[in-house]
Formats: structure tokens, sequence, C-alpha cells
């Protein structure tokens, strides 16, 4: 686990494109992320090959926020648990220091991404809440589903050192 650099942009927009229902960003908002946000963003290798990608970012107008917008594991590499380890990582990074609530987005659709963020509120005994954020008609004009807001809280504490 480590810090994306910019010279992962590619290999993550290949990732994020290989993970549906992700939604893919341009190449340059992953360079964006890789560069500008990379302190709250976690790139796993397995095998000198990036395998795993989080991208999340302090609310500027809420830092007691982290939200993390994406998270993407290869194929080659679901099953081992890398997801939640990526977000142990993330919660652990200095850069959360202070955040007590970690919020993301996810469809009623994505059995997936809901296990993994029920887990990690699970192993770090915190309590994960639901509501609307973004809703289908009002927010998409109908093109994609309501996305809802997960929050889970509190956030265990990172290191002091």
């Amino acid at each position: 686990m480590r810090s994306p650099t910019a010279e992962d942009g590619p290999a993550i927009t290949a990732l994020i494109a290989a993970c549906p229902p992700l939604d893919p960003n341009s190449a340059y908002c992953n360079l964006l992320q890789c560069s500008d946000f990379a302190d709250t963003c976690v790139v796993a290798e397995v095998n000198g090959r990036i395998a795993g990608w989080i991208s999340a970012y302090r609310l500027p107008s809420h830092p007691e926020r982290i939200f993390v917008w994406q998270v993407a594991v290869d194929t080659s590499a679901r099953g081992l648990g890398l997801g939640g380890r990526m977000l142990d990582e993330l919660a652990a990074r200095p850069a959360v220091r202070g955040a007590t609530t970690l919020t993301t987005t996810i469809t009623e659709a994505n059995p997936a991404s809901w296990a993994l963020f029920t887990a990690f509120a699970r192993r770090h005994g915190a309590e994960l809440t639901k509501s609307e954020r973004f809703t289908r008609d009002a927010h998409f004009a109908g093109a994609h589903d309501t996305e809802w807001q997960a929050s889970i809280a509190p956030l265990p504490s990172a290191p002091t050192n």
C-alpha cells in the first residue's frame, strides 16, 4: 500500500475502466487525484502491478469528514480483502487524522460496495448510517441511479507519529 504518484495515472485510469459499475473519470482527473490528493488516496500493488485504488479527499467545508470517491480492485485481486485493507490504510493515514466520519455514496445496486463499507464499520466498532444524497431524477435527470450516502462514525484515530 502506498500513496499514488502522477505516473500512476494511466494505470489507475485503466483499472477504473475495468471495474464497472464505477464511473470512468478523465485521465486528467485521475492525474489530479494522484498528485494533488495523493495523501488521501491509496494504491495497492500486487507483484509490482497496480491492483487496487481508493480516491478520497477531506471536505474543505467539513474537515471532520473524509469522502471516499472510488474504490477499485482488479478482478485478479478480488476476494483477497484488498478493498478492506485499503480502507484501513486510508483511515490510518496522517492526512486523515482528526476526521471523525468517513462518507461515500453507493447505489442500491452495488452490493459489493455496501458489504465493503459495512464490514469496515463493523471492524472498527463504528456505525454506518444511510441517507439519500443524489437522486435519479433531481440530480441525474433520470440517467443514473440514486446515490445513497453511507456515513461511518466514529473513525478510528490515526497514529500521531
